[in-house]
């Protein structure tokens, strides 16, 4: 189950269960994975969680779609407001 971690949910024994398990051995698992230190840049060494294991990022819709639904839901909000501006007249 996905979670977002923070002040009101933090981590708790049950999240380190794996990790406690499986440190010792530096076992790979779905939640614990290697990195090769020549894969990470050199220049930010980034070493944001990105877990190989959990496939791809999402396919994000193409600008122009979106510019094209939210002039379609602004002419729609537009249609609304007037039938509503009539109705206060």
């Amino acid at each position: 189950m996905e979670r977002n971690l923070g002040k009101t949910q933090p981590l708790n024994d049950a999240d380190l269960a794996d990790f406690v398990k499986l440190q010792n051995t530096k076992a790979i698992s779905e939640n614990s994975w290697s990195v090769d230190i020549k894969d990470i840049d050199k220049t930010t060494f980034d070493l944001s969680v990105k877990n190989p294991n959990k496939g791809g990022e999402a396919v994000l819709r193409d600008a122009k779609l979106i510019l094209e639904e939210i002039r379609k839901l602004d002419e729609e909000s537009e249609e609304v407001l007037s039938a509503i501006e009539g109705l206060l007249k």
